[in-house]
């Protein structure tokens, strides 16, 4: 046992969120940078690096230069492995950012420093409260023009709901930037532009030291020494049980681009932040210190190595230690099973692991087996909850443009649906196959995809619809009559559930209150 504690406190979960564009996978690519699990640092878009971001590793995302779907990176850093999730900014793909946040254990947000905090970085903070996450904040992108560090700290708690301690402080912004002084650890780190390589930092002895006066200059070192004064007096001092209970936002300033505050953030991370965490099933808590092996899956993704039409199962590791070639059970189809290549992620790059322990992220190859959900355990009837899937806002007809890959399309459809980026409904009046999306770019990433990874061509047909709402009633006839009269807005789900396809929010409202005996569900989880 003490084996199995050991390695569960060496370990750290945690997901990187924002809203687009605020450096979310730069900061994954310096982070990875510092871990050795990278030499060069790549850039999300850059035309004199040629190297794009290790996350972004789908065709799709070095064209466009953003991340489409949730990427999984874990490395050893010092006596610590780091399990990194590089989640999708842009709020069409927030839904797979949601289950993300399920299999974490902690959050780094990561805010613009001109812009403040955006709309779905408030969104995604909701998620975190819900579920008491611990969050750091990294405020980025300091070398260019920016807000007032002090106003960016009011607009954080204003914005995002959580008190905030800075654990270290610029020196001034923009051009003018000369660096960072770290207060967890009382030293000063001088800025020197570099995308790919790391700088060097002042060892100094405390803030009265006179080397920060020949570092930055006298005036600026003033400065530095009455924000200080002003910080201890306005902020709390930090304390770890108040940020790992969701109450306190430790704050970082630097430039992920230029490599620079991204050590500071790792070095104090690693120290502060939680290991693997109690998991909340139906039945009861399950602790990462039970001997029994238990997890859940919380994404899947299809074709990632394009060469082999391959499914990969992501498996959240809650509890004891997961082991190569052992029999498991998949609780919802009660089958065992025996998984003879269970991989560790680097990105794309995957490599076989023969152990895992709470805090991992295991990838399980899926021949269909598996739906996002899923809980695979030593026997126990366990289901792990919280993984829903929302009521789509955007629908439309796909159809098929070449009779000749009807195979092709109809495999990429079956894989792509099983990600939970979209979800397929069949409507029951003319048999006709709709996609329903949270957002127009999903639609673009799907025809993207199925033509480049499996060959198909495919066209949108619009279809002006309001709402898909999962149905239930425990009065039979009451359902029957339902679908006789609502038959043309009537379809089925990939799991054969019956949904109401609401064109209007009127006829929504009026069938809720004609039929009182059905249930209308807008997530799938009922």
């Amino acid at each position: 046992m003490a084996g199995l504690n050991d390695e569960i406190n060496r370990r750290r979960t945690f997901a990187i969120i924002s809203h687009p564009d605020a450096g979310k996978t730069t900061l994954t690519e310096k982070l990875l940078l510092f871990g050795g699990a990278i030499h060069v640092a790549g850039a999300v878009k850059s035309n004199k690096i040629k190297k794009t971001a290790t996350s972004d590793w789908m065709e799709i995302e070095k064209q466009r230069g953003i991340s489409v779907a949730t990427s999984v990176m874990g490395f050893n850093y010092g006596d610590y492995k780091i399990n990194i999730l590089d989640t999708p900014g842009h709020q069409d793909f927030a839904e797979d950012t949601y289950r993300t946040l399920t299999a974490v254990d902690s959050v780094i947000i990561v805010v613009d420093v001109a812009k403040g905090v955006e709309q779905q970085t408030r969104k995604l903070m909701e998620v975190c409260r819900m579920r008491n996450t611990p969050v750091i904040i990294f405020v980025n992108k300091l070398d260019r023009e920016g807000r007032d560090p002090f106003d960016i700290l009011d607009e954080l708690e204003a914005e995002l709901k959580i008190s905030v301690r800075p654990l270290s402080w610029p020196i001034n912004i923009g051009a003018k930037f000369k660096g960072v002084y770290n207060i967890y650890e009382n030293s000063l780190d001088l800025f020197t532009p570099s995308k790919t390589q790391v700088t060097e930092r002042v060892e100094i002895d405390n803030i009265a030291d006179p080397r920060i006066d020949k570092a930055v200059g006298e005036k600026d070192a003033a400065k530095l020494r009455d924000d200080l004064e002003l910080i201890e007096g306005v902020y709390p001092e930090f304390s770890t049980a108040d940020y790992l209970a969701g109450k306190v936002a430790p704050v970082f300033f630097g430039s992920a681009l230029n490599t620079f505050g991204v050590k500071e953030l790792l070095d104090c991370f690693v120290k502060i932040a939680p290991s693997p965490r109690p998991v909340s099933a139906l039945e009861r808590t399950v602790e990462p210190s039970e001997d029994a092996f238990s997890g859940f899956v919380f994404k899947i993704h299809a074709n990632m190595d394009p060469n082999h039409r391959s499914c990969i199962a992501f498996v959240k590791v809650c509890s004891g230690r997961f082991e190569r070639n052992a029999p498991y059970r998949h609780v919802r189809s009660g089958k065992i099973m025996r998984f003879a290549a269970p991989t560790a992620f680097m990105a794309q790059k995957k490599s076989v692991v023969d152990e895992a322990y709470p805090g991992d992220i295991v990838g399980i190859p899926d021949t269909g087996n598996f739906k996002i959900g899923d809980t695979v355990t030593q026997g126990e009837e366990l289901h792990y909850r919280g993984l829903p899937s929302f009521s789509p806002e955007m629908f439309k007809y796909i159809e098929n443009t070449d009779p000749m890959k009807a195979k092709q399309l109809e495999k990429g459809i079956h894989q792509l649906m099983d990600e939970g980026v979209a979800q397929l409904f069949v409507n029951q009046f003319n048999g006709r196959k709709i996609i329903g999306t949270v957002g127009q770019l999903q639609f673009e990433v799907i025809q993207y995809r199925l033509l480049h990874e499996y060959g198909a061509t495919v066209r949108w047909e619009p279809l002006s619809m309001f709402k898909a709402c999962w149905i239930e009633s425990d009065d039979p006839q009451a359902l029957e009559a339902f679908k006789k009269r609502k038959y043309q807005f009537m379809a089925v789900d990939r799991d054969g559930r019956d949904v109401f396809m609401a064109d209007s929010n009127y006829v929504l409202q009026m069938a809720q209150s004609d039929y009182p005996a059905i249930r209308f569900h807008f997530s799938s989880e009922y």
